[in-house]
């Protein structure tokens, strides 16, 4: 089964991966697989990932959502932080995050009723399966409250540009992060190459899909304390 051997595998390569979710894997998959059904119920719908085929969703969705868990650990200095998955669409990455490291607190930021819906009925089945930490707000990112979160994600949103970064620095916390699921580094140096003036405080950490042969970073943004 492709889930249970990508996350073999994301244990055995990240020690920090296996000390969050090795010891309750068998939860984590059968909790992963009640999300896949979701969104398999209302894919066609709601358009909620651009492809029908589970292996595809699973690989590109799930295990890349859950592949930077590690790093995106080393990144919070604080048992239960707050986080926020900005533009959380289908629920990624916030949804497969919420589910292995259920001691963090997840709001899923989503402006387009249809997604928010699908996000409330979700999180609904996930509270009933004892993953009570993630909560919903349709609103778009821009309206949330400032210094609110200390770590905010996104896999989705359009390219970094000056307005979105100022935006999401915003809801930051002092010394709060931004983690961007991105892929090829190129890519990121010339989104990045134009924020120079704004943002100097940045690395780009390669991070490694199961199944997945293509270039993966996570653009880390870290929002200074002045």
């Amino acid at each position: 089964m492709i889930l249970e051997r990508g996350i073999d595998i994301l244990c055995e390569n990240d020690k920090e991966i296996e000390r969050l979710i090795g010891f309750r894997k068998e939860e984590t998959e059968k909790l992963l697989y009640r999300y896949l059904k979701e969104i398999e119920l209302f894919n066609s719908a709601y358009g909620l990932v651009g492809t029908d085929d589970l292996k595809e969703i699973i690989v590109k969705h799930i295990l890349d959502s859950l592949a930077p868990l590690g790093i995106i650990s080393g990144l919070l200095d604080e048992e239960t932080p707050e986080i926020a998955d900005a533009g959380s669409g289908a629920g990624f990455p916030g949804i497969p995050l919420a589910i292995a490291a259920p001691r963090w607190n997840f709001t899923l930021i989503e402006r387009m009723g249809r997604r928010a819906g699908f996000l409330y009925n979700t999180c609904a089945i996930m509270a009933s399966c004892g993953i009570t930490g993630i909560k919903v707000e349709e609103i778009e990112l821009e309206k949330t409250a400032k210094e609110r979160f200390s770590l905010i994600t996104f896999r989705a949103l359009k390219g970094m540009n000056a307005k979105l970064l100022k935006t999401i620095l915003n809801a930051c916390k002092s010394k709060g992060v931004i983690a961007a699921y991105k892929g090829r580094l190129e890519t990121i140096k010339e989104e990045m190459s134009a924020l120079e003036k704004q943002c100097v405080n940045w690395e780009a950490i390669p991070y490694k899909v199961p199944f997945l042969d293509e270039e993966r970073h996570l653009l880390v943004i870290r929002k200074s304390s002045e």
